[in-house]
């Protein structure tokens, strides 16, 4: 597993106070098989967020030998979003990720064709928008929609997105508007 992925086990084992195989024993001894069903027990009944207990499963299972997909390093993830004709686009991944560190700890669930950053919950995203931009989305309130940043109609994964074409597009203004999504989602 990568550094990542280590960071946020650390993290689950120590806000559930529960180790690894402690967790592992939960779900083993559930009588749930199926990926989704596992995810939702923990949620449910262990008050684990949605990224947490997605990871313990794939963890569980892994371990396991079982058929779900291994939990593949987050930089394989991230090298498969950004293959291809979107290759050219990692290193506005790679600076923007970077220049976020700053804010202070948060999770990074990879999904299919983008990363979702989170604490108590999503507060940014980040994936390819198009084959020469990448999109970031934010989850706040009251920002100020003005170019670059628009409002996304409601029903989203975010309420706000900026596209972005070049690195040094992740600028002074991108990065207060990250913190403060950052410091909204607590």
């Amino acid at each position: 597993m990568d550094k990542q992925t280590d960071t946020q086990l650390a993290n689950i084992q120590k806000r559930t106070g529960k180790s690894l195989d402690q967790l592992a024993q939960i779900v083993r001894s559930s009588g749930l098989t199926r990926h989704g069903e596992l995810r939702a027990m923990l949620q449910s009944g262990h008050g684990m967020g949605y990224g947490d207990a997605n990871l313990i499963v794939h963890y569980v299972l892994q371990s396991d030998g079982g058929s779900s997909a291994a939990v593949k390093p987050l930089t394989d993830v991230v090298d498969e979003i950004y293959s291809g004709a979107k290759a050219p686009l990692r290193p506005i991944h790679d600076h923007f990720m970077a220049a976020i560190e700053a804010l202070g700890p948060f999770e990074i669930a990879a999904k299919k064709g983008y990363l979702s950053l989170r604490r108590k919950k999503q507060f940014a995203m980040i994936g390819p928008a198009t084959k020469t931009a990448v999109e970031v989305g934010l989850n706040a309130k009251g920002l100020a929609a003005n170019p670059p940043l628009t409002v996304v109609p409601p029903g989203g994964m975010c309420q706000y997105k900026v596209r972005v074409s070049r690195p040094d597009e992740v600028n002074a203004q991108l990065l207060e508007w990250v913190r403060q999504a950052y410091e909204g989602a607590g």
